[in-house]
C-alpha cells in the first residue's frame, strides 16, 4: 500500500514490537561505525564511566529507522529523510536490553519549493524494557503528494 502525504495525520502514532539488543550485535556494530573502547571492548568497558559495554547511540538511532521500515510504517512509499532535529541519547543502552520505539506526526507541511511533495515531522522515542526513555529525537521525511487525476 502507498502512503501519500495526504495521508499523514498529526497525532498519529507507530509503536513497535519490542526487540533485544544482544552483546554481540552491539560490538558489530560499533566494530565498524563506531570503535571506541565503550562500545567494543567488554574488559575496558567494565573500567569505564559506565560500568559495561553500551551501544553506539547512532546504532540506536539507525535500529529505530529500520524497525519502523520493516514494519511498513510508509507502506511502499518512497520517502526521502531530510534530516534529524533535536538528537538526544538519553541513557546508555545495555547487552540484553529490550527496546521499543514510539513515532508520532507531530507536523505535516506542504513543500513551498517542491509542489509535488510535503514533509512529515515525526518525534521519536526509544525506551527499554524499565519505560525509561534511551533515545529522541525528530525525524523529517519528504513524503509524495497524491496525484491528481488527469481531467478528460
Amino acid at each position: 500500500m502507498r502512503r501519500y502525504f495526504e495521508d499523514f495525520a498529526i497525532g498519529e502514532t507507530w509503536a513497535s514490537e519490542p526487540f533485544t539488543l544482544s552483546q554481540d550485535a552491539i560490538i558489530g556494530y560499533a566494530r565498524d561505525y563506531d570503535p571506541q573502547p565503550i562500545h567494543i571492548d567488554p574488559e575496558k568497558a567494565a573500567d569505564g564511566p559506565f560500568g559495561s559495554v553500551i551501544a553506539s547511540g547512532w546504532q540506536i538511532a539507525a535500529l529505530s529507522m529500520r524497525v519502523f521500515v520493516e514494519a511498513g510504517g510508509y507502506g511502499e512509499t518512497p520517502v526521502v529523510g531530510m534530516g534529524i532535529d533535536e538528537l538526544r541519547w538519553r541513557r546508555p543502552v545495555r547487552p540484553g536490553d529490550r527496546l521499543r520505539v514510539v513515532r508520532t506526526v507531530v507536523e505535516t507541511d506542504r513543500s513551498k519549493t517542491r509542489p509535488g511533495f510535503g514533509v512529515v515531522r515525526t518525534q521519536v522515542s526509544v525506551t527499554n524494557q524499565d519505560d525509561e526513555v534511551v533515545m529522541t529525537m525528530v525525524s523529517l521525511g519528504r513524503v509524495p503528494r497524491r496525484p491528481v487525476p488527469a481531467r478528460v
